[in-house]
């Protein structure tokens, strides 16, 4: 594929600001099509499925971002000239063409879109058929803005498929493709890994964790929970399980009130066995399989460890891998915490709400990866990119 110049890209990117700036009233349209068409049975995913003015605000901040960034391709890694004078030069590069799957969210069409091109890739956009006429509208957009430029539509495609039709395109795509990101449940993950010829970065399930050690500020942690929890249910950063260390002074008595201030908030409680004996009220878990789920609503669970490495073993053995926070007084207790939680963001005193490209720095995202090959965390302009060996010699012979 052939590199574009950047001032090019930025070029495209800054046309694309201005088009969705002028067409406001067009996306909003096209989208309030797709809220009359949906029937609210999800309520998590009807929230990121709205379309408003902030909404474009946020559309247009993302692609200013990208477009002020250092341009991720081309860049030289290392540079070593070998005793035989052969010089060898490691440069990023672009992956090709990305296929991106994913629902409801139509922010996430120019996201994975301005990423991909600036990184010097084609991207495939199967969104849900939720978001059709908002999606529509937003790549036409981007062909326009394509167009202003002399460069061709199929930087930026939406494909309308549905899941037979996506199986066989997965087992025989009509081009090329170099890496295929799923953004949503474990079906569809599993669904993809099955079906894909090509290599598949995992953007994983939530299913966060917080651990309230023994030597916790108490009103730290109430605090941090509820926003952990409550600030956006519908994202894969919410909080769904909380632990509590047995030993922690008033062990009863915090437990109760933590108990009223999940309730005034109108979240839903599950508790274990050993919390089950102080919250008696409460709903008893009564299979395992709870721990592994990601709620996407106001609900959680509460269960009670006795020490910091039960919590670490609990977080590992049912985490989506995303992120996981401790609440403790203790610096050390919390770097073993955060050195042995094998989730892709760990946390000392704070909320998971802040696994995000845009808080944690690295801007707009394609996806939270919880992977580990190529990346992990936030997928931003900088990962997504590959590399390239260039080998510069003489004559040079392997004797």
């Amino acid at each position: 594929m052939k590199l574009l110049e950047t001032d090019i890209k930025n070029k495209v990117l800054n046309s694309m600001m201005v088009i969705l700036d002028e067409n406001r009233e067009d996306l909003i349209v096209a989208n309030k099509k797709d809220l009359e068409a949906f029937q609210k049975e999800d309520q998590a995913m009807y929230d990121r499925l709205i379309v408003n003015s902030k909404k474009i605000d946020g559309m247009i901040q993302a692609i200013k971002e990208v477009e002020a960034q250092e341009d991720p391709v081309n860049q030289v890694i290392s540079n070593n000239v070998l005793e035989n004078g052969l010089k060898i030069v490691n440069k990023t590069a672009p992956f090709g063409t990305i296929m991106i799957i994913y629902e409801s969210r139509p922010d996430v069409t120019v996201e994975a879109s301005i990423l991909a091109f600036k990184a010097n890739s084609k991207i495939l956009l199967k969104g849900g058929k939720e978001a059709i006429q908002s999606n529509t509208v937003l790549v036409n957009f981007w062909h326009k803005a394509l167009k202003e430029s002399n460069l061709p539509a199929d930087y930026v495609q939406l494909l309308n498929m549905d899941r037979v039709a996506t199986q066989k395109f997965l087992k025989n795509p009509t081009e090329k493709l170099d890496l295929i990101v799923p953004r949503g449940g474990e079906k569809l993950i599993a669904f993809v890994k099955e079906h894909a010829k090509c290599p598949v970065l995992i953007s994983g399930r939530g299913n966060n964790f917080l651990y309230v050690d023994e030597n916790a500020d108490w009103q730290m942690s109430l605090k941090v929970i509820l926003n952990a929890k409550m600030d956006k249910i519908s994202a894969c950063n919410a909080l769904d399980k909380i632990l509590i260390n047995r030993k922690i002074k008033n062990y009863n008595e915090k437990l109760h009130e933590l108990q009223r201030v999940l309730s005034d908030n109108n979240i839903d409680i599950l508790v274990d066995e050993k919390i089950n004996e102080v919250l008696i009220n409460e709903t008893l878990i009564q299979e395992d399989a709870i721990w592994y789920e990601e709620f996407l609503s106001m609900k959680c669970c509460i269960g009670e460890v006795e020490t910091p490495k039960e919590a670490i073993c609990k977080i590992n053995k049912y985490s989506g891998g995303h992120s996981a926070s401790i609440i403790t007084s203790n610096d050390k207790t919390a770097l073993d915490f955060m050195q042995q939680v094998d989730s892709a963001a760990v946390y000392q005193n704070a909320s998971t709400r802040f696994t995000d490209g845009g808080k944690m720095g690295v801007g707009a995202e394609l996806a939270i990866s919880t992977d580990k090959l190529h990346h992990r965390g936030p997928l931003g302009l900088k990962q997504l990119v590959t590399n390239k060996y260039y080998m510069f010699g003489d004559g040079q012979i392997r004797e």
